[in-house]
């Protein structure tokens, strides 16, 4: 798996308009511009933004997804689905101390 290439499929929409526009009405065939995993593609299709977060790809750059709706997002949903695995990312947080041991 590439974040890279998620971080640059996110950074195309928001920068070229003819990906976007792609993006837009054919989703699949703007993906195919990407060297993407099968895992990646099918989160993206799905609009499974708090998986790929966990996966590392950039939250400010999936960010830009909403902004046209692409992949059934709006913002309301990308923050509901960004705060689903907010406590997966890092469980018990307010728990643990900066070296991740149990505080007491």
């Amino acid at each position: 798996m590439s974040t890279y290439q998620v971080a640059k499929f996110c950074r195309s929409c928001l920068m070229n308009s003819e990906v976007r526009d792609l993006a837009i009405r054919t989703p699949e065939a703007a993906l195919d511009l990407f060297d993407l995993s099968a895992q990646e593609r099918a989160l993206l299709l799905a609009g499974e933004v708090g998986e790929l977060s966990l996966l590392g790809c950039n939250d400010f750059l999936l960010s830009y997804l909403p902004r046209w709706n692409l992949f059934g997002l709006d913002v309301p949903l990308y923050s509901e689905r960004m705060r689903a695995v907010a406590t997966r990312a890092v469980p018990n947080r307010h728990l643990t101390d900066e070296l991740g041991t149990q505080a007491d």
